[in-house]
């Protein structure tokens, strides 16, 4: 395995607040010292040039079709447009096929995200059997096999009495639950935010307000349990203010929000682009402010990229009838970085406290821990392009956008899964 001594770097840690120029060196897969000022012996010498060296990135809500969905995106597939997006470390959501509900299939994720050599994967455990929101899978089973949390992806659990043994039984197991924040019955069947631009265009609309009033029931749900409780992909400024007001409360409740939603406005849709059919669906711009907002103070705890991998045919067809769901792996970063944050605050809510929500031994730059790392230039612009990504899905609602913010090189354990082209 080679030792690696970075120089003229840039070292951003969030977990240790650190934002300073230094050195880093890594030996046998390890982070073993920051600032030294000579390499160990037969290390690699990297020169960072300044560009910046963080943790891994830690990106906690990502579909991958396999099992039962390859076409869409495989595991190794997922795996190579993870690191391309400087991504270490994934969850990723139950609602394959089969599901996530049994303990076996936890083993099975696990050992083919190591197959792959170049990222860890942690997998979500269904809350429901086959993730259809009736019979409780078997949670201590999944918990003890490894499942980092529960959830039933995008489907939200829609039976209060239901959610209320779930939330009591994961508070019993001291473990998570994630929500998907829509009131089902209002949302079936529509692919926009209720308004006057649904109303133009003709589409099936659900109102911003199911978001809250999902949200609204399981937080009181959540304090008669005592149970930690996380809403994904938190969108409207309605939903951010019950949040807001439960954390004030000292309830065990945290969100996240993806990079559409501080970053697109319903106006995205544009012609019926498909790419940008989204679940939830794309806001108004008073939403987007509030998202923007509650990632500056606080109230949304992480960024995911909420990764849902499409074929080409599942997008190619009219806009309520084409599948629901972008990528997100490989913009992950970049995005997030135009959120308006200080630099290490942004990085923050994709690497450290995504991984604190989970538990998981990630998103540091701690001595002693493995070397997962992602270098990068904050400064450099780079334009998305369907089909050129790395992956298998290309589905990307940022399609021909400039972004500024370029991985150049993705280490896991100490080895240098990606280099972007053009990188020595």
């Amino acid at each position: 395995m080679t030792n690696i001594f970075f120089e003229n770097v840039r070292i951003i840690d969030p977990a240790s607040k650190r934002d300073s120029l230094g050195t880093l060196t890594v030996e046998n897969g390890l982070i073993r010292a920051l600032d030294s000022k000579e390499p160990p012996p037969n290390a690699q010498r990297i020169d960072g040039k300044g560009a910046v060296l963080c943790p891994g990135l830690v990106d906690m809500r990502v579909a991958i079709g396999e099992p039962g969905f390859e076409y869409r995106e495989s595991i190794k597939s997922g795996a190579l447009a993870a690191v391309a997006g400087g991504i270490t470390t994934l969850a990723i959501l139950p609602n394959t096929s089969p599901a996530i509900d049994d303990p076996a299939l936890v083993h099975f994720i696990k050992a083919r995200a190591e197959e792959t050599g170049i990222i860890s994967i942690h997998p979500y455990g269904a809350l429901t059997r086959g993730c259809n929101g009736t019979e409780m899978a078997e949670l201590g089973l999944l918990h003890d096999a490894g499942a980092v949390a529960f959830t039933d992806g995008t489907r939200a659990i829609s039976d209060a009495k239901q959610m209320r043994n779930l939330l009591a039984y994961s508070s019993f197991l001291n473990t998570l639950i994630i929500q998907h924040p829509e009131e089902p019955s209002l949302a079936k069947g529509a692919c926009a935010t209720a308004g006057a631009r649904a109303v133009r265009m003709g589409l099936p609309q659900v109102p911003a307000a199911a978001e809250a009033i999902m949200i609204a029931r399981d937080i009181r749900l959540a304090e008669m349990t005592n149970a930690r409780l996380h809403f994904a992909h938190v969108s409207t400024a309605e939903g951010l203010d019950l949040i807001r007001q439960a954390k004030a409360k000292g309830l065990k409740i945290t969100c996240d929000t993806a990079p559409p939603y501080f970053s697109m406005t319903e106006e995205d849709i544009g012609d019926f682009r498909t790419y940008a059919k989204l679940s939830p669906p794309l806001r108004n711009e008073t939403d987007r402010l509030a998202v923007c907002q509650a990632l500056a103070d606080g109230t949304i705890d992480a960024v995911a990229s909420d990764h849902a991998p499409a074929d080409a045919d599942d997008k190619r067809l009219p806009f309520a009838q084409a599948r629901a769901g972008g990528t997100g792996l490989v913009t992950l970063l970049s995005v997030t970085l135009g959120a308006g944050l200080p630099l290490i605050d942004a990085l923050r809510l994709i690497t450290s406290a995504p991984a604190q929500l989970l538990n998981l031994e990630a998103g540091t730059l701690a001595v002693g821990k493995e070397a997962d790392l992602c270098l990068f230039d904050p400064e450099q612009t780079w334009v998305v392009k369907s089909g050129e990504l790395l992956g298998r899905a290309q589905n990307t609602p940022f399609d021909r956008q400039e972004l500024k913010g370029r991985v150049l090189k993705t280490f896991r354990r100490g080895k240098e899964v990606f280099t972007a082209q053009g990188i020595a």
